[in-house]
């Protein structure tokens, strides 16, 4: 299991699964895959009110799971998933909900994830494109992102609009401007940027006057970075203090059926993600690893639930390093070990997370406003890549009702204790319309489907 063939390639030449360089590059590429995850890894714990430095610490450990479960023959960084951002912010919408029902519900979604992983081990992988086809996949995901929009509008970019603009447009012109490896770790470039141009805001025009989260609605003067939490952290300890809402850093979870019916449609992403990653891998490799479709999904499942049920974050393959492999033709196992490693490591610097919770508002408005579009316009990608034909009133009526309920926020109210509503709402209803017609489609014909549509 650890242990690895040493190769020494020619310039250009592959290094597989199985194999590994040196292990000084081999640890030098582990720290660059640290990079690629780093910016996203931290980002999305920040604007789910989760800790950032556990969920560093945990995406390590559970890395290391994820690549023990799947025999080391799928190289991936499990990272933090934006997946259930959204259904966490409809959570903490509700009143006296806190941190515990986030990760409660999270977990439940893991272990959802994981016997879906499961079962697609003995079924087949083709099992997952019978029930989530590309048009439904691709609708759930465009809603999950675009059903964010609000959190940005409402919470993040008013504490500090002008820093926000300029942290967008960095990261825009840096993913798409700056060479190779730069370009793909744009999140945590436009991260540095805005930390420090919130710097020299405080120190060229003072304090900001703006809504904070923890202000009680009222605008107040407060600087926009804060180092009071990093001077009084420890170099070297575990995760601890309190989060926002005033829940232990490392809480164990509480549930509740309306709050896990919020975040079940990311399952459905991560399905996608997992699926599209495994996928990914074998082209690159040229490794046949269908059999290891189940096991992925049921490992990031696990992963999931594991760090949840500490108070971590989701977790899911990372496009990221996807691009770091690309780049450098390694797709060596070992060196994600030593990512692993690294994370870890960093989880149990408290001085670290501190410095990651002082990120002003501003700057994750800049990035958030931009990653929240890339999410929903990943559905679209999804639809394109699968040649979804919206001349076919199946996609089109199929898909409409839903998109625009989860989207909008619709809500369908059973009781006074339990409606649906935004995307658990949204993604029923894709899913329900679109096999219902689907099915009668195949029943009449597509013609005659047409002709009554």
């Amino acid at each position: 299991m650890f242990s690895w063939e040493l190769v020494n390639p020619a310039p250009g030449q592959p290094v597989g699964p199985r194999q590994r360089l040196p292990w000084l590059p081999t640890i030098g590429l582990g720290a660059q895959h640290v990079v690629a995850m780093f910016g996203a890894t931290f980002v999305f714990p920040l604007v789910m009110g989760l800790d950032p430095n556990l969920a560093i610490m945990f995406s390590g450990i559970c890395t290391i799971g994820f690549l023990i479960a799947c025999s080391n023959r799928v190289p991936s960084y499990l990272g933090t998933s934006a997946s259930f951002v959204a259904g966490v912010a409809a959570i903490r919408a509700h009143p006296g909900a806190d941190s515990s029902d986030v990760t409660g519900a999270i977990l439940v979604a893991g272990l959802v994830l994981a016997a879906v992983g499961v079962l697609v081990h003995f079924a087949g992988a083709g099992l997952i494109h019978k029930i989530l086809p590309p048009a439904v996949t691709g609708a759930v995901v465009m809603l999950i992102g675009f059903n964010l929009a609000p959190v940005v509008a409402g919470i993040y970019w008013p504490q500090d609009q002008w820093i926000a603009l300029a942290t967008a447009a960095f990261m825009v012109c840096a993913s798409v401007l700056l060479p190779g490896f730069w370009s793909r770790i744009a999140v945590f470039l436009a991260l540095i940027f805005g930390f420090v141009l919130s710097v020299l805001a405080d120190k060229i025009f003072g304090q900001i006057n703006s809504v904070l989260p923890t202000s009680g609605g009222k605008a107040i003067d407060h600087d926009r970075v804060s180092w009071a939490g990093v001077k009084a952290a420890d170099w070297i300890g575990f995760p601890s203090g309190k989060l926002a809402d005033g829940v232990s850093v490392v809480h164990g979870p509480s549930f509740s059926l309306t709050f896990i019916l919020l975040v079940l449609p990311g399952v459905i992403a991560l399905i996608a993600e997992n699926t599209g990653h495994v996928k990914a891998v074998a082209e690159m490799t040229g490794d046949n690893l269908d059999p290891y479709m189940g096991r992925a999904i049921a490992a990031d499942g696990t992963a999931t639930a594991f760090a949840s049920l500490f108070g971590g974050s989701p977790t899911t393959t990372y496009a990221e390093n996807i691009g770091v492999m690309g780049a450098t033709k390694v797709y060596s196992t070992a060196a994600y070990y030593v990512a692993g490693i690294v994370a870890i490591l960093l989880g149990l610097c408290p001085k670290f997370g501190a410095i990651i919770n002082a990120t002003p508002g501003g700057v994750l408005g800049g990035i958030t406003v931009v990653l929240y579009g890339m999410i929903g316009l990943v559905g679209a990608k999804i639809w394109v890549e699968n040649n979804v034909d919206f001349g076919d009133p199946v996609n089109m009526v199929g898909l409409a009702a839903g998109l625009i309920a989860g989207i909008g926020g619709v809500t369908l109210k059973f009781s006074d204790s339990f409606e649906l509503g935004g995307i658990a709402l949204g993604t029923i209803l894709v899913i329900v319309f679109f096999h219902a017609v689907n099915r009668r489609k195949a029943e009449l014909g597509a013609g005659e489907v047409t002709k009554r549509l």
